[in-house]
């Protein structure tokens, strides 16, 4: 069995192709519950602060939930499909141009290796081996930062936007409805800044950065949010609204 520490990586540090493309998916996802949890507390609290008919908070989560997550995929759907767009208009004028200047597009690959540390011989020694495997492949990485076998499917992500925001607006739809009347509002902001505590935990450990600073950013946005349109319930319920 290859020992990790000669193969020259490590057993915790992922190197396969596509992680970070599927980290940086799961991150969405994160902060597409986040938006869920936070947009939906907001409702429903400021619903609650106006009126305690099961009805009406039910009717206002359910349609709140729906526009969210049908906003988020719509949103998402836009912005991947304008981005595999331009992508994809970027790997055609690649493609043209390893076939119109071959010679070219190798002394550029070779610059840009050398610009990376490689000594002249041996940065062109790698665009040729590079350029004889997979010319196409080696240009559009090195050049786009692009990989052509992965670029983002735009329903994909618009799903995905979809049930991620839609799992989160789930929690406080449920807090506010299952408990008591005088304990819809206290269990909700309780389950929400629990959830987002969770929520802003798990996205800062997946960037890398310290988790107590994301929490404690997440947690008062999300406090924030509530408080603000618990007061406006509260003064739609005086004035009666």
């Amino acid at each position: 069995m290859e020992d990790s520490t000669t193969s020259g990586s490590h057993p915790y540090e992922p190197h396969a192709a596509g992680f970070a493309t599927r980290l940086n998916w799961l991150r969405a996802g994160v902060l597409g519950a986040n938006d869920g949890i936070v947009s939906t507390a907001g409702l429903v609290v400021g619903v609650a602060a106006a009126t305690t008919t099961t009805s009406a908070i039910f009717t206002a989560g359910i349609a709140g939930v729906s526009a969210g997550a049908l906003s988020m995929a719509v949103g998402e759907y836009v912005s991947v499909s304008t981005q595999r767009d331009s992508e994809r208009a970027l790997l055609a004028k690649e493609r043209r141009e390893l076939t119109d200047e071959p010679e070219y597009e190798l002394a550029e690959l070779t610059d840009i290796y050398r610009a990376k540390g490689l000594t002249p011989e041996t940065a062109r020694k790698v665009a040729e081996e590079l350029t004889a495997y997979d010319a196409f492949t080696a240009h559009a990485e090195a050049e786009l930062g692009l990989n052509p076998r992965e670029l983002t499917n735009p329903w994909q992500a618009a799903l995905s936007s979809a049930i991620a925001f839609t799992l989160g607006a789930l929690l406080p739809l449920l807090a506010i409805l299952l408990p008591p009347v005088t304990a819809r509002i206290p269990v909700t902001v309780a389950a929400v800044l629990v959830a987002l505590a969770l929520t802003g935990s798990v996205s800062a450990r997946l960037g890398g950065s310290d988790p107590r600073r994301a929490v404690l950013r997440v947690v008062l946005g999300g406090a924030l949010a509530m408080l603000v349109t618990y007061g406006i319930g509260q003064l739609a319920d005086v004035a009666g609204i």
